[in-house]
């Protein structure tokens, strides 16, 4: 959880209002305070116990009386206390990150900061399509029988378009791996609580999460693989010449989308499972900003080995995502819609994670810190299908697979009526 001195500190009430929490400083400071109190009285009661134990002489009736009164006020106090700890640790559990300083102010509904742009949009000698209607009419796509299967937000994908998925995450998993350094897991897609609440997931969004009981026992279905990869290290203190550690998982992941419906209804931008490859790293507090700029770098390098068009955009502090203290967004250009759309979100998220999770760093002079972490998608294989199928997508309804592809796929187009057409050997 969050220091609750550092919360107290001036200007940490105004850099979370920049990001729309309101802070209850009332409330923090008395609990702070009270239990500063009966730390100390705790304390001293113990001492006195223990002096007693020790002296070796025979307490009289009324040293006895003394005693049991002290022995009393001792458990008092640590019942006390530990109400105490509960009220607070459930006042920090719902304060997000504290925004860097140099994040920009405002809100999702302010104008993006664009960071950067690559490639050039695809021009067009027809009418775009979107995804959903190329991948209905390839037959590649159906999200009418899904719905027969679990109901809304959900997608088949069959033939070509279960292959180019299946073809993404081999892509995806190879480049991470064999040129950026990442350590491939596989890992549950199933968790306990203490791993949600590690990440930030709980307590403030388990309305957002599918939650599963058996056999007595609470677990979660992950909404990323950045629960796992994170918790992997909960509870435990890393080396810093081990650091940084580089993870990425292949999974699915699942979300309720609670408070989102009617946005994204149609097509594969929002459903409850999707499948994604994620990266994790995990360093030193004080190399965070360095291993940002590194991960958002590693996943635009995927989009452009696909040769996709995107932008990086910084988000504002009123859009950051609970957990994250500094966030660029990758948003790919879909014809389609006409619009750039979010494809990867790359966070900082510093100490906080660490300071949950309880994952700490033994610098080389012996000093520990919690450790820093920072996640991103890269990429989503359903978004990264929708931008394929609308950046490629060919005047007679067929669409061309991107080169970098072509040796997982094994084909280099999808013709009109949803059959590969293989390269040649």
């Amino acid at each position: 959880m969050h220091d609750p001195h550092l919360l107290l500190r001036d200007g940490a009430e105004a850099e979370l209002a920049r990001r729309g929490h309101v802070l209850d400083r009332a409330a923090l400071s008395g609990l702070t305070e009270r239990r500063a109190r009966l730390i100390a009285e705790r304390d001293k009661l113990r001492a006195e116990q223990n002096r007693s134990a020790r002296s070796g002489i025979r307490p009289d009736e009324a040293e006895r009386a003394r005693i049991q009164q002290a022995k009393d006020r001792l458990r008092l106090v640590t019942e006390e206390h530990r109400e105490v700890e509960e009220g607070l640790s459930t006042l920090l559990s719902a304060v997000p990150n504290l925004p860097y300083p140099q994040v920009p102010d405002g809100t999702e509904h302010d104008p993006p900061v664009v960071r950067r742009t690559w490639g050039e949009a695809p021009g067009f000698d027809f009418t775009p399509r979107d995804h959903l209607d190329i991948g209905t009419g390839l037959g590649i796509v159906d999200q009418v029988r899904a719905a027969k299967l679990s109901g809304s937000r959900f997608a088949v994908t069959r033939g070509a378009g279960a292959r180019l998925e299946r073809a993404l995450g081999a892509f995806l998993l190879d480049l991470h791996t064999t040129e950026h350094g990442y350590t491939e897991y596989g890992v549950p897609h199933l968790v306990n609580r203490e791993s949600m609440t590690g990440t930030g997931q709980l307590p403030k969004f388990e309305d957002d999460l599918f939650l599963t009981t058996a056999a007595d026992r609470d677990l979660f279905l992950i909404p990323t693989a950045e629960v796992p990869l994170v918790n992997l290290y909960r509870g435990e203190t890393l080396q810093e010449a081990h650091l940084p550690l580089a993870m990425t998982a292949f999974t699915s992941c699942y979300r309720a989308e609670a408070g989102s419906y009617g946005r994204d209804t149609r097509g594969l931008v929002r459903l409850h499972q999707f499948e994604k490859v994620e990266l994790v790293r995990i360093c030193h507090p004080d190399r965070s900003r360095e291993e940002l700029e590194l991960l958002v770098g590693h996943a635009e390098s995927a989009l452009r080995r696909l040769g996709l068009a995107h932008r990086v955009v910084e988000l504002r502090a009123g859009d950051l995502g609970f957990a994250a203290r500094r966030t660029y967004d990758i948003e790919v250009w879909l014809p389609g819609q006409g619009t750039f759309r979010e494809i990867s979100s790359c966070s900082d998220c510093g100490d906080f994670q660490g300071r949950r999770a309880g994952i700490r760093v033994r610098d080389r002079d012996g000093r520990k810190a919690f450790a820093a972490t920072l996640n991103g998608s890269a990429l989503p294989v359903g978004r990264t299908l929708v931008a394929i199928l609308e950046q490629y997508q060919c005047t007679d309804g067929s669409v061309t697979v991107p080169p970098a592809l072509v040796a997982y796929t094994g084909f280099s187009s999808i013709a009109p009526d949803g059959t590969p057409q293989f390269s040649s050997p």
